[in-house]
């Protein structure tokens, strides 16, 4: 077995390099078109049924646009404006 040892500065300044190259290559989602198809806003809401999305939809809770029969887009912003409605502030 091989150990190898690195200096404390050396160590984090390579923590930090992972770091930033883990960030570039996730997507943020501030980043991200306004627009999202149904599977990314099923991940934005955390939700898994897509009745549910639906429903969301239907009660008027979420905007979306429909370019084609098949094609359903989701506004990102009113997601994220729903879940801002229902966080609650701690005491």
């Amino acid at each position: 077995m091989e150990v190898i040892c690195f200096e404390d500065r050396a160590f984090f300044a390579m923590i930090d390099k992972l770091e930033a190259y883990i960030d570039s290559k996730r997507p943020k989602p501030s980043q991200g078109d306004k627009w999202v198809s149904g599977e990314e806003a099923m991940k934005m809401l955390r939700i898994t049924s897509k009745t549910t999305l639906q429903k969301f939809r239907d009660e008027g809770k979420i905007r979306y646009s429909q370019p084609e029969k098949k094609i359903i887009l989701y506004d990102a912003d009113s997601i994220r404006d729903f879940i801002e409605d229902f966080t609650y502030e701690t005491f």
